[in-house]
């Protein structure tokens, strides 16, 4: 019986791709016909199994580029007295060690695996760290004030409450930072340290304390933890055998290159043959199916780890992978945290979920193919490297010997890692051997030569992160930007700017406190190993793809729960990435950089910081400005924002919309006051956390192991962003009805099964309900259903039941009639969810830039009375409203709620269809944000003030200074009251507007204060400098525009028209989704031909 393993694997020889043997010349090899050709370039293969045999690049755009180099087969070197076939399938491959095998295994444990334990025994490094304690977060005393009642201005007394909190919570810090700095000074002072400057690891302990500082109830969940949902014990693997048929094969890559192709390439001499380290290879205990690409930012450059399915490879046992697993990652990374075993395996008493094979390759020219160097001959080479960096014996020759030789000695070891078990860290890379003192010594016991080691301080230690350095950059780069928009500094500004300068420069010049350090010890005791810093920069990069992989599979478990199978899964990993998380190590972050630091590159190439975290900066008014003034994309675009607060902000229009279509079809009676408290209740934080724990999301949420989400209040807010995240993602994986169900069935997940029925089987509007095949019937007997027939032909959409837009258009002073069933409150409710919905979706899928806070602000420029009237007047909806009124001109807001109950009256009529809805806002609404971007309408009055003033704030480091409006006057009666509001900067009145409400007058104030003193604002004229670019560009591209579309100035077309041709056409004729979209499509075709023909 085959395996499907084994399927794969003759699939694989049977398509010409690889080919491997044991024990076999090349030549004894029987090729395929499609191998021996001579022109590969002309093999019509599956590609697909062609890249399988070229090198794997990522381009800029994530595309896979293939190297030209291909290798028509691959084999391991010959092996034959520690390798020997099991004959009992020999289908399988399955290839087991000899007795020779066994003793060289016993050989490694005993020269090197069991040096550094008993070393570990003799140290006490073998005992797991006590417990941290608990850290509490206390709770402030008293009850919190009622959110109705508004606080009152603090006494005298409570002012001094105040102060004693501050002064406490100060305290707290700086107690803090001494415990820290106690913490680090009591692990510099070890007696094992190899050196004060050279950071060591311990088990479960960072640099500055215990790397988990979580409840002992947070302690047992949580990806942190390396706690993965669906894992269990693995049974172990046969010991002395390959175990082909059980194991899934797959070769790692990394692209970019830069700082894993070094000078000094770990080689491994055999049969007259040079073998380099290309990377390793990993084996599965499961398939790895088609997961998103496995990214990770170090060094400033972003990395993709690819894993590539291979034929399966014979000489090696899983013993020997364990045993020199054990040898690099824990006795010389010292990656102590890093674990492999499944979550419920705690005792280890099973097999770790992957095992990795160290790739040492030869091309073979004559045959084009490439020879992988057998397991056993990796061991030898560690076996026969593990001697003194140094011997006793050899200091009286090496005293003596010429400089030339020595040199000659110390470049074969330049960049290996050598290791000294007895010291803390256990294994170094070694970047010079100085014998300085051995050539200068007359006494009779020579000193050993000194090994020096180029490192670099932990980010506790140097400057960067010192508190000192932090506070006096930050006042230092505040002074410059003050002195930018100062006229004329005087001279006590630049003296203060030199004093300024000066003390950065003091602080950095200091010795503990610069980043770069030269160690020098001595080399007694030291051992090489055979082993360069190239495989220390690939062998960190495993515990990323193994927590990566671990992380997906569980994820499988999360969509059993929400019943939904994501087909984009990069979406679920983002929906599930908490703003604070950073995926840069896979384990304890700490031991990573310090094993970087003393294994790893000397010198590694960094990449361009700025260009890298472009997309995660948002904070500040700069930054507001230049990403406020981007234009969106013509097409959907991808975003490179690393977090799901962007699809948070999506989720939460989603939820709304599907929470106030239910109540409103539910709850047909209910006014919009009632429906709106019903929709809070539901729409709220308090609530998605407890939907969250339904479906156990706190076990997938990714974010960074720290105090701040150990405690209930912000893990229940991370949980509530979550699921709205996690909400968009169904949305924009598959559609509004399918989110719809995932929605339901979460939120009545455990409760009676009848709820569930009631909530997703609606009943119809009441207008459908009495006439179930539309009422159109009527138009002919009612003269007023006939006015509302002509509105239908200028917009070309017909609605089946024309009752509803006459409802649509009913205000709430019209009297209750048989003929509309009720005022336009109900659809104004459900209207504007359904606004809110269809411009966060937009915004999302063109504004990939832009942050939650951005979109929200682009949304409020749309969403609003004053936009949503604009375009009521330029649709001339005001002709058609039923009003019961003697006064004839319609305020802003009922000119709002009418297009809104527009929008509500267009989704009933076709729900659950939104194409029509979406026509609507694609053709008056979206191409407004142009224009509100150009012109910063985002950004109102009393907004764009309050910036100005807060530019302008001491250095002192007291409260800023900011606006403050009073009403002047007041006059006039009741119901026509004028307030005439000024406003006050620094005790000074910049302007004084009046107007009928205060809100009005204060944002009259405001812009004419702006207009009046921008000599006292020079922020003003920068973002003036700042916006004429991205002006310039929107008049270039409109200019391009119209020359296309041959406009001219007396082109005097509206919103009407064009809503008009869009949807004219689309009748009840066209009702399925299809049908409608094409028809759509080819509408809009046509009227851009009619347009360019005009």
């Amino acid at each position: 019986m085959r395996t499907p393993k084994q399927e794969r694997d003759e699939e694989l020889l049977l398509r010409g791709d690889v080919c491997q043997t044991v024990n076999l010349d090349p030549s004894e090899v029987v090729m395929p016909e499609e191998i021996e050709d001579d022109h590969p370039e002309d093999d019509n293969s599956d590609p697909r199994w062609t890249k399988l045999l070229k090198g794997e690049v990522l381009n800029d755009e994530g595309i896979i580029e293939l190297e030209e180099e291909k290798f028509s087969f691959i084999r391991c070197s010959p092996a034959e007295i520690y390798y020997e076939m099991d004959l009992e399938d020999p289908t399988l491959k399955v290839v087991r060690g000899t007795r020779e095998l066994d003793l060289l295994c016993r050989r490694f444990e005993r020269e090197i695996l069991k040096r550094c334990q008993d070393a570990w025994k003799k140290m006490g490094r073998d005992v797991p760290p006590e417990e941290p304690e608990e850290e509490v977060k206390e709770e402030e005393e008293g009850e919190e004030p009622s959110p109705l009642e508004e606080p009152s201005p603090l006494e005298e007394g409570e002012m001094e409450d105040e102060a004693s909190r501050r002064s406490k919570k100060k305290s707290e810090r700086v107690q803090k930072d001494m415990k820290t700095l106690a913490e680090m000074e009591k692990r510099k002072n070890d007696r094992f340290r190899l050196h004060p400057d050279i950071w060591h690891n311990d088990p479960c302990l960072m640099n500055d304390g215990f790397a988990c500082k979580c409840s002992k109830e947070a302690r047992g969940a949580g990806i942190r933890h390396s706690l993965y949902v669906g894992e269990s014990l693995i049974p172990k693997c046969e010991w002395n055998s390959n175990n082909a048929g059980k194991l899934y094969h797959y070769r790692i890559t990394m692209s970019p290159p830069n700082n894993f192709l070094v000078k000094t390439i770990t080689a491994i001499e055999y049969d007259n043959h040079e073998f380099l380290f290309e990377g390793f290879s990993m084996f599965s205990h499961f398939p790895i199916q088609s997961y998103p690409v496995c990214s990770v930012i170090r060094f400033n450059i972003q990395y993709t780890i690819l894993y590539v399915e291979e034929i399966y490879p014979q000489n090696f046992t899983i013993r020997e992978l364990e045993l020199l697993s054990q040898f690099l990652f824990k006795d010389l990374l010292e990656l102590f945290d890093f674990n492999l075993f499944p979550t419920d395996d705690l005792e280890k008493e099973g097999c770790p979920m992957f095992h990795f094979y160290p790739r040492f390759v030869r091309d073979l020219p004559e045959k084009g193919g490439q020879e992988v160097l057998s397991m056993c001959h990796v061991m030898q080479h560690l076996l026969k490297a593990n001697r003194p960096v140094v011997c006793e014996s050899d200091l009286k020759k090496w005293q003596g010997v010429d400089s030339l030789v020595w040199q000659d000695y110390v470049d074969g070891i330049k960049g290996m890692i050598v290791a000294n078990p007895l010291k803390k860290p256990g294994a170094i890379r070694l970047d010079q051997l100085d014998r300085d003192k051995l050539l200068i010594s007359e006494a009779e016991e020579l000193p050993y030569p000194e090994i020096v080691h180029f490192g670099l301080h932990p980010a506790q230690l140097y400057y960067a992160g010192s508190t000192e350095y932090q506070k006096a950059y930050c006042e230092f780069r505040k002074f410059c930007l003050k002195l930018a928009k100062m006229g004329k500094p005087s001279p006590a500004d630049k003296q203060r700017l030199v004093a300024l300068r000066d003390k950065l420069k003091d602080v950095r010049a200091k010795s503990r406190m610069k980043r770069d350090v030269t160690a020098e010890f001595s080399s007694k005791g030291f051992f090489q190993t055979g082993i360069f810093c190239d495989i220390s920069q690939h062998a960190m990069c495993i515990p990323v793809l193994a927590s990566h992989l671990r992380f997906h599979r569980s994820l499988h478990y999360l969509e059993e729960d929400m019943g939904y199978t994501f087909k984009n899964r990069s979406l679920l990993q983002l929906a599930l990435t908490h703003p604070s998380y950073r995926e840069k190590y896979g384990t304890n972050a700490d031991h990573a950089r310090n094993s970087l630091t003393n294994c790893g590159i000397r010198k590694p190439e960094y990449g361009d910081k700025k260009s890298l975290y472009s997309t995660t900066k948002k904070r500040g008014i700069l930054t507001l400005i230049h990403i406020m003034s981007r234009f969106g994309k013509e097409e959907e675009t991808e975003s490179k924002v690393p977090h799901n607060e962007r699809l948070e902000f999506l989720g939460d229009a989603v939820l709304e919309y599907l929470t106030s279509i239910h109540l409103f079809f539910m709850f047909p009676n209910l006014e919009e006051g009632g429906l709106a408290t019903f929709r809070s209740a539901i729409v709220q934080n308090q609530h998605f956390a407890v939907l969250a724990r339904k479906i156990h999301i706190e076990r997938y949420l990714l974010y960074a192991h720290g105090t701040d989400l150990s405690h209930d209040a912000e893990l229940r807010h991370a949980l509530a962003n979550c699921f709205e995240a996690l909400i968009a993602a169904v949305f924009l994986d598959s559609d509004i009805d399918r989110t719809d169900k995932i929605f339901s069935q979460i939120y009545w997940k455990g409760e009676d099964p009848l709820l569930l029925d009631i909530w997703t089987n609606l009943p119809k509007h009441p207008l459908q309900e009495q006439e179930p095949d539309g009422d159109r019937k009527w138009i002919d007997k009612i003269p007023l259903l006939k006015k509302f027939t002509e509105f239908e032909e200028r917009t070309g959409y017909k609605f089946k039941h024309i009752r509803l837009l006459t409802r649509a258009f009913c205000d709430h002073s019209i009297a209750f009639n048989n003929l509309t069933l009720g005022s336009n409150q109900r659809l104004e409710f459900l209207g504007d969810s359904v606004l809110q919905l269809l411009t966060s979706d937009y915004l999302y899928r063109h504004f990939p830039e832009h942050h939650e806070g951005h979109l929200s602000l682009l949304r409020s420029s749309l969403v609003n009375n004053k936009t949503q009237a604009t375009i009521c007047d330029q649709l001339d909806l005001a002709k058609y409203v039923l009003i019961n009124r003697t006064t004839v001109d319609i305020r802003t807001k009922d000119k709002a709620d009418l297009m809104e109950a527009l929008i509500g009256a267009i989704c009933v009529d076709s729900y659950p269809d939104m194409d029509f809805c979406r026509t609507l806002c694609n053709v008056c609404f979206f191409p407004q944000l142009r224009h509100f971007i150009i012109t910063q309408d985002w950004n109102d009055a009393k907004s764009k003030l309050q910036q100005c003033c807060l530019t302008l704030r001491r250095m002192d480091g007291g409260d800023p200074d900011l606006p403050v409006y009073r009403v002047i006057e007041c006059k006039g009666p009741t119901n026509t009251r004028i307030y005439k509001v000024g406003v006050y900067f620094r005790g000074k009145c910049l302007a004084a507007c009046s107007s009928h409400s205060i809100q009005s007058a204060e944002m009259a104030t405001a812009a004419q204060a702006l207009e009046n003193c921008r000599e006292i604002f020079p922020e003003l004229e920068f973002q003036k400098q700042l916006l004429a670019k991205a002006h310039n560009l929107a008049r270039l591209h409109d200019e391009k525009t119209r020359s296309m579309s041959g406009e001219n100035a007396g082109q005097t077309e509206g919103i009407s028209a064009t809503f008009n041709r869009k949807l004219r056409g689309l009748s009840s004729k066209v009702r399925k989704r299809r049908s409608r979209v094409k028809a759509l499509l080819s509408l809009e075709a046509s009227v851009s031909a009619k347009e360019e023909k005009r």
